[in-house]
């Protein structure tokens, strides 16, 4: 327990107690807000390569494997930012890291239209992805800290749907914008947006208070935030504020092996991962796989947005069900599905209408599924650890963003049939579900053995 005090005589504030027995007011909902819309555009700039690639290949001339490796630098550049700047704000805080990280990937998508070469393209995005990579941990991390524990999961999967979302927009945006403007204008808007919004979270993000508290830092400030999510609540200069955790010691990294959390953590590494090769492979190359099986560049375009618009359902609805039910409950069964729909895709015999039907539930299962493994890393993880447990489980997780895309344009290049390039896919879904029920046995053995214990 950490409490940061300046009188032995005052009541203390249990700071997560308060903030599950209060309702969710305008302060939280403008906090998680810029959260959700911080991760819109993390979804528009991610996804926008994948939404421009038809309209480069064919204005460069070059071929459509070559931009396999612009794919990877991106996700390589959103990994090392993962590992990198969520063990920093472990250490400074949330805040200061996702607005800088805003701003950052603000600028490296402006400058994006001026390349016009591989080279150059494949530099630009690798180093966005430093950016990018510094989104979703933090958001998720503020966005878990500062709601009710009824209400954690669903929040934090409805602000995790910013990002596909964003992916959605990209391609609406995308098909409307390209043929009138060049592919040019989608990173236009996509550098512009964010630093609208990096310039209202200097002004409106609050930090962590739990972090806060943990450090021992700004505590006037804390109350100040405390007084606007229960207004009732009597603060003065002699409150103190309690949380109950341990300040960390060490190296973030090495925590996360420690106190019987190494079992979880590997096999939550394991589950993004794979969740992450079908979820970059699909949105990376679905557009041009479509395109190359006969349909037009606007029913390709139009693919990939399928993807994203059943992964903003899917997060939507499963967040309920988990915060009703339980993560293993509800994502086994999804990642079982999501095999299933992922190899249907590949048939050439399918229709139309049974071809975007599995590329929805491919994406309500896989891309829908992804807010949730974030969020169990983020309920799983106590604070000082929470943005290193989460950026280091989608860092590791990117691995597989990176082989996706990669993967997937070496596989075109041999000229692969996409009926066995989609059942190859399914592969991963079914190991994410293996890994969630040995969870699911980690968990009921380590409930068994305190129970004994005690």
């Amino acid at each position: 327990m950490s409490i940061a005090a300046t009188s032995t005589n005052s009541i203390p504030i249990d700071i997560p107690a308060l903030i599950d027995r209060s309702r969710i007011g305008g302060f939280q909902i403008v906090m998680l807000t810029l959260c959700a819309i911080c991760l819109i555009i993390d979804g528009f700039d991610v996804q926008a390569m994948g939404y421009v690639a038809p309209a480069i290949i064919q204005e460069w001339g070059i071929a459509k494997a070559n931009l396999g490796p612009v794919f990877g630098a991106g996700l390589f550049g959103m990994l090392i930012g993962s590992l990198c700047f969520s063990i920093l704000a472990d250490r400074i805080g949330r805040r200061p890291v996702l607005i800088a990280a805003t701003l950052f990937f603000s600028a490296c998508m402006l400058v994006t239209p001026l390349a016009s070469t591989i080279g150059q393209l494949f530099v630009l995005r690798f180093v966005t992805g430093l950016g990018l990579g510094a989104i979703m941990p933090n958001a998720m991390a503020l966005a878990g800290e500062y709601s009710p524990v009824r209400k954690r999961v669903t929040l934090m999967m409805l602000v995790s749907c910013g990002f596909t979302l964003g992916a959605v927009l990209g391609g609406l945006l995308s098909a409307a914008l390209i043929p009138r403007f060049g592919w040019q204008s989608v990173f236009h808007v996509g550098g512009v947006v964010p630093l609208v919004i990096g310039l209202l979270m200097i002004f409106l993000l609050p930090e962590s208070m739990q972090f806060l508290v943990l450090r021992g830092k700004r505590l006037e400030q804390v109350g100040k935030w405390l007084h606007r999510i229960d207004p009732a609540v009597v603060i003065n200069q002699d409150t103190r504020y309690v949380v109950n955790e341990k300040a960390g010691k060490g190296a973030p990294v090495l925590q996360l092996f420690q106190e019987g959390r190494a079992k979880v953590t590997i096999l939550l590494w394991i589950i993004n991962f794979m969740n992450l090769v079908n979820l970059y492979f699909l949105s990376n190359w679905l557009p041009t796989i479509a395109k190359d099986a006969g349909l037009s560049t606007a029913t390709a375009v139009m693919a990939g947005t399928t993807l994203q618009i059943g992964g903003t359902l899917g997060t939507l609805i499963m967040g309920q069900l988990i915060d009703r039910s339980s993560f293993r409950r509800v994502l086994i069964p999804v990642f079982l599905i999501a095999g299933v729909a992922v190899a249907l895709i590949g048939r050439p015999e399918i229709s139309l209408l049974f071809l975007f039907s599995s590329i929805f539930v491919a994406g309500f299962c896989i891309v829908g599924g992804q807010p949730a493994v974030n969020a169990l890393a983020g309920t799983y993880y106590p604070t000082t650890l929470r943005s290193t447990g989460i950026g280091w489980s989608l860092g590791i997780g990117r691995i597989g963003s990176i082989v996706g895309p990669v993967l997937g344009g070496e596989l075109i290049r041999l000229n692969w049939p996409s009926s066995s390039i989609f059942i190859l896919l399914a592969v991963p879904a079914l190991v994410s579900a293996v890994m969630l029920m040995l969870m699911q046995e980690t968990s009921q053995r380590k409930t068994a053995n305190a129970v004994v214990a005690h």
